[in-house]
């Protein structure tokens, strides 16, 4: 007897359902992209909405956002502007840790609206975010010992035989990439490392800036600074936001424009001893 064949049906339904899959898995991603979008365009409302400015910082920065190990608290320039950008903007303040080699990611993923803590200006960062008027300058500095029997004035650091410590992703490492001709340079990840280099007489000097400096002398007998005769690539300061953000970013420069008009930069410059590197006219 004749039997009829029946239709399998199975490989359709579950090309169907697959379908189906990709279509909504296709709408969820693309409302990401959207929230993210908005978020990325409309900063400024966002952090109104919200009633929060989110601040990055790298918190072991002397005079500039320091986080004190004797009290526990932040303090610095850049903390004491911090509190005021959010109090004209009339919403409460976070900060968000930090360093140089992690702040250009956490702008990109959201975790911070705004970093505020001396960001020197570079042509590798300007690539990645982007740059307020800036409102520090700072020439580039050495720390030695006062026993080094090598480097005893600026003029001894490019000769062969010195070993010069260098932090890794700082304004300072291609200044000195493209300024040593003689010397041996040496990179390091952290801050302390430079330290530890020229304590251990693995290297003779470390560069760094104004206010690392200041840190320096005011927390180790055995440091000596060597200042350049004239500014050595004196580097401007601002501070930066995600790429793409106006009117976020003018928001920023008007904040800017103001702390140097009516006298807050000049006075927190002075609270906390930097106004050699206040830049007023940038």
């Amino acid at each position: 007897m004749y039997q009829a064949r029946t239709k399998n049906t199975q490989p359709a339904f579950w090309l169907g359902l697959a379908a189906i899959t990709i279509v909504l898995s296709f709408g969820i991603f693309a409302s990401q992209i959207l929230a993210a979008e908005q978020t990325h365009v409309n900063r400024l409302g966002k952090i109104q909405k919200e009633g929060q400015l989110r601040v990055c910082q790298w918190q072991d920065y002397y005079a500039i956002s320091f986080n004190n190990p004797k009290t526990g608290m932040l303090e610095g320039l850049e903390v004491d502007l911090a509190r005021e950008f959010a109090s004209d903007l009339g919403v409460e303040l976070s900060f968000v840790a930090t360093s140089f080699a992690d702040f250009i990611e956490d702008l990109k993923k959201d975790r911070c609206d705004i970093a505020m803590f001396g960001v020197g200006i570079t042509e590798r960062r300007a690539r990645h975010v982007a740059y307020s008027a800036p409102h520090l300058r700072s020439s580039i500095y050495a720390i030695t010992t006062h026993g080094n029997g090598l480097v005893a004035t600026w003029d001894d650091l490019d000769q062969e035989g010195v070993v010069i410590a260098v932090q890794r992703k700082t304004y300072m490492e291609p200044a000195m990439r493209e300024s040593l001709e003689h010397a041996e340079m040496i990179l390091v990840d952290r801050p302390q490392e430079r330290e530890q280099e020229v304590l251990s007489g693995r290297a003779d000097a470390f560069m760094t800036d104004f206010p690392y400096g200041k840190k320096m002398l005011m927390s180790y007998d055995w440091a000596k600074l060597l200042e350049p005769p004239a500014p050595f690539k004196p580097t401007p300061y601002a501070y930066a936001v995600r790429q793409g953000e106006t009117a976020w970013l003018a928001r920023v420069n008007d904040f800017v424009a103001a702390i140097k008009e009516d006298g807050r930069l000049q006075k927190y410059g002075e609270k906390h001893g930097l106004l050699p590197i206040i830049a007023l006219d940038e």
